[in-house]
């Protein structure tokens, strides 16, 4: 799946099948786009407590989540 509003539409189809696939199409998409936004937030400076309060997660969470990723 592809188009988000498909995704999003597919994700309360009663073929368990298709719903599922869709959540975890939506669960990817979800990933990629905190990802984008926790590097957009440290790039102009955001604290690790800043993004975490964002994403309502522990600043250690997130700290360890993308950490890796050199933000």
């Amino acid at each position: 799946m592809t188009d988000a509003t498909e995704v999003a539409a597919a994700a309360s189809n009663r073929d368990p099948a298709i719903g599922l696939a869709a959540v975890a199409s939506l669960r990817e998409l979800l990933e990629s786009l905190e990802e984008l936004q926790v590097g957009n937030a440290r790039q102009q400076g955001w604290s690790w407590q800043q993004i975490a309060e964002s994403l309502r997660v522990s600043k250690q969470a997130v700290h360890k989540k993308y950490r890796r990723l050199g933000f």
